[in-house]
């Protein structure tokens, strides 16, 4: 009997597969993948195979996906994670925290993870739990009816985010943050989703979070992102997505592979409302939703948006190509550049004759953003015999077009740049006629309200009262420092005992050194006591007002508030002060004197070196081709270098 009974499960176990198989082959061979574990993993489809369609279509949306996501084992990650656990209690801040911990535990290696597979361990039951934690907020939420099925499985029915250990999060999030609901949910409002998210959004915030990017590469930390409160972007974007998930609100990540404005990737959190319209949250940051059209903080040029599933339709599209770029080989995401740009939205047409070579019609070309001296591919077309065209690109960036095998990525033009705003494509082609350039920095973060911007507004105050209760405005800067030293003359009527810098509005005072001199011939600067404001950002010590003056041009002030900070010296006696040199707070990207630097030139295919220099000031002069790509590296110390072009006696950065 027992050989029946046996006999009549395997037979009913093939005749599912054999009606799987007729219905979605990617189903069956994910099935075929699991080896051992596909027994649970048709457990969970004969559950809900005749007693709940949807549930059914969900389990085969997870399992048909679940080949090419995993998870990673070790005491490795475990040197990993405590990254993340110490940076969220000490505030010495995260280079503290590498430094200690390579000190202590060596160099992080994610080849020392073992990569386990979801395919060959998911169990029934926990498949099953999250199954049914999926619909049971999504069916009972008040703004369910207006999530459809489609982004349900995309947006609130996963497992996982990326490549984090498994865990069964669902039940604990839910019961810590649904109460908070409650109120909300009897309310007209209620079927309103970007106001439930926003009631989340507002509790989440008023954590203390520490943003970082100094922690080596790894794989996502799971839902302890809430607790610790500690990384990049993507970490805050994974917090985030857990907790609206466990509510039932579509919640995901939108991304670009490569920012147009500078070298990084950059990740975000989205919702989608009744009518499935997008808004954005660049958690915790950023106070309230948005709609996307409203999004243009940084340079997107295209933007993604990440799902569970796999892109069928452009994994269709790239089936037949011998050599697939690694981002576009398994592409887990789909397009929506279009929802961010709106009216900016456009086409971009590279005629044939730009190319170095032509390539071969129905070729795959790729549209590539400068990362420091490298390329990444961030579009893919196919060249129609007459020209390169990309749709939905957003302007304000620099790119070179290139093919892709098995050697690496092939330029085939070179840069140009796509105008902001008259979309306009400008070839950058050097010229054989040379200019004389001034080179004072290697790189520029192109964001609203970086350091040097911050000084703007900022005062040079003159006093005889220790409190400034009387004072004199000396010197307004008007323009960020594009330089390590800027000089202002003063031209003062008086003579002041007390001088000072003062921060501009929401500058938090942010300076880095400053100097006074009697005489605008003096090389010799004044000395005295330092005064001003003290507490800085993190309350460590590291960011207080004593260090605008003490030699150090990679040390600053940063208030702890976003105004009335100010940093000065007690001079002792009163002095005529005709001339005060400053320098912004920075990332030590501006020209150091005895650093060695190199600038290059992209032509022909690479970058081309200008030679080497020692700075012997806080500036360096090349000749240079016109018309031509630059970038500078330092080959003494810092590690941000960026693209730029050189017009009318400025450095442009891309």
């Amino acid at each position: 009997m027992r050989w029946i009974y046996i006999f009549i499960c395997v037979c009913a176990l093939t005749f599912l597969s054999a009606c799987i198989e007729q219905h979605d082959s990617r189903l069956e061979s994910a099935l075929n993948m699991a080896g051992a574990n596909k027994g649970e993993l048709l457990k969970v489809l004969n559950r809900y195979r005749e007693s709940d369609n949807q549930k059914y279509h969900a389990a085969c949306f997870l399992i048909k996906n679940m080949p090419y996501y995993g998870f990673y084992k070790g005491e490795e990650l475990q040197k990993y994670l405590r990254y993340f656990e110490a940076h969220s209690t000490n505030i010495k801040g995260a280079q503290f925290i590498v430094d200690s911990l390579k000190k202590a535990d060596g160099e992080f290696s994610m080849d020392m993870l073992t990569r386990k597979k979801d395919i060959e361990v998911v169990d029934s039951a926990f498949l099953v739990e999250h199954i049914e934690w999926a619909f049971k907020v999504w069916k009972e939420q008040s703004w369910g009816g207006n999530v459809n099925f489609e982004d349900f499985c995309e947006y609130i029915l996963p497992y996982r985010i990326g490549d984090e250990p498994l865990s069964l999060w669902r039940k604990d999030l839910y019961d810590t943050y649904n109460p908070l609901l409650n109120k909300f949910r009897k309310s007209a409002d209620s079927n309103d989703i970007t106001k439930a998210a926003q009631i989340l959004m507002d509790t989440l915030r008023q954590g203390k979070y520490r943003y970082t990017s100094l922690f080596p590469k790894g794989p996502h930390i799971g839902p302890v992102a809430l607790k610790w409160k500690t990384g990049s972007c993507r970490e805050f974007a994974d917090a985030m997505i857990y907790v609206m998930r466990a509510l039932g609100i579509p919640c995901g990540m939108d991304r670009v592979i490569q920012r147009g404005d500078t070298n990084a990737s950059h990740f975000w959190n989205f919702i989608l409302d009744k009518g499935h319209n997008t808004y954005m949250a660049e958690f915790p940051y950023q106070e309230k939703w948005k709609k996307a059209s409203e999004y243009d903080d940084i340079t997107r040029g295209k933007v993604y948006r990440v799902t569970y599933s796999l892109n069928e339709e452009l994994t269709k599209d790239l089936k037949d190509v011998s050599s697939v770029h690694p981002i576009f080989r398994y592409p887990f995401f789909h397009d929506v550049t279009a929802t961010y740009l709106g009216q900016q939205n456009g086409q971009i047409v590279i005629p044939q004759k730009e190319l170095y070579d032509c390539p071969r019609t129905g070729e795959l070309v790729y549209l590539c953003f400068a990362n420091k001296q490298e390329w990444v591919p961030v579009a893919y077309t196919f060249f129609n015999g007459e020209a390169v065209c990309f749709d939905n690109v957003e302007g304000g960036i620099v790119a070179i077009l290139a093919t892709y095998n098995e050697s690496g990525l092939q330029a085939l033009s070179n840069p140009f740049t796509l105008n902001h705003d008259t979309r306009e494509i400008h070839y950058l082609n050097p010229l054989q006629e040379s200019h004389i350039i001034s080179v004072y920095k290697k790189f520029y973060f192109a964001v609203k309200n970086y350091f040097n911007t911050r000084m703007v507004g900022g005062v040079i105050e003159g006093s005889n009262q220790k409190d400034f209760q009387n004072v004199d405005t000396l010197f307004l800067i008007k323009e960020a420092p594009y330089r390590l030293y800027t000089v202002a003359y003063l031209n003062p009527d008086r003579v002041y005992r007390y001088i000072r810098y003062r921060g501009g509005k929401d500058s938090y005072c942010n300076i880095a050194e400053l100097s006074f001199y009697e005489n605008c011939l003096d090389t010799l600067p004044l000395k005295g006591k330092v005064i001003g404001t003290p507490g800085c950002y993190g309350d460590d010590g590291r960011r207080e007002y004593t260090n605008v003056f003490d030699g150090n041009p990679d040390t600053s002030f940063d208030y702890k508030f976003p105004d009335t900070g100010w940093a000065g010296l007690d001079l002792g006696k009163p002095y005529r002060v005709s001339k005060a040199i400053y320098t912004p707070r920075n990332d030590v990207n501006f020209i150091y004197k005895d650093n060695i630097y190199e600038l290059f030139y992209w032509d022909k295919g690479c970058w081309n070196s200008l030679g080497r220099q020692t700075a012997v000031a806080d500036s360096l002069v090349y000749t240079v081709p016109r018309n031509a790509l630059l970038y500078l590296k330092n080959h003494t110390t810092g590690n941000d270098e960026r693209i730029f072009e050189y017009e009318n006696g400025k450095q442009i950065f891309w």
